[in-house]
């Protein structure tokens, strides 16, 4: 069964808080731990959030009516797709203390996904939150209160820059989405 956080979780998500020195060094340093094993820590994330979110499968042809998660991670799409989106992430770390460079980035996910693959944004909300549970469970050894506070405040500022792209091109939320 699928969750869809409260209005109030919302509210709390769209707003981004400034990270600062320490929380970026943090990010950078948990990641690149993470980002060894980058495929199969991205195989990890997607197959968590299709299990949570399954209508988020109806944005994939080759695996949207799979059930099994074995079946999914088996497939050479959603391993190529767990490279492109921890790519993505990487790139936003690496240039973290870039905001302009992060932005840029972000924007070009969000208006591929916005125009080309008509994902509703959030999917966004749902994904981080999947990535950071996941990351966490992983690597619980480095993700203390303090990486998880830096990490909180990465997931929303990957959201809210995700969903400023969305603005901008005009996505407009219909009240009886998928969702």
């Amino acid at each position: 069964m699928e969750k869809v956080q409260g209005e109030m979780e919302i509210e709390r998500w769209e707003r981004s808080e400034e990270l600062s020195d320490a929380e970026r060094k943090v990010i950078q340093e948990t990641w690149s731990r993470v980002y060894t094993n980058c495929e199969d820590v991205g195989v990890s994330i997607l197959i968590r959030f299709f299990v949570k979110f399954p209508s988020a499968k109806q944005y994939f042809s080759q695996f949207k009516h799979m059930e099994d998660p074995l079946e999914m991670e088996r497939t050479p799409q959603l391993r190529k797709h767990a490279r492109r989106v921890m790519g993505a992430v990487n790139t936003v770390v690496e240039n973290i203390n870039d905001s302009e460079k992060v932005s840029s980035v972000l924007a070009l996910v969000g208006k591929a996904h916005a125009l080309k693959h008509k994902v509703e944004p959030v999917y966004f909300k749902f994904f981080t939150g999947v990535m950071l549970e996941v990351i966490a469970e992983e690597y619980a050894n480095d993700f203390t209160p303090e990486v998880q506070r830096a990490w909180t405040k990465m997931k929303s500022l990957i959201y809210t820059h995700v969903t400023a792209a969305y603005k901008e091109v005009g996505w407009v939320q219909y009240p009886n989405s998928t969702m």
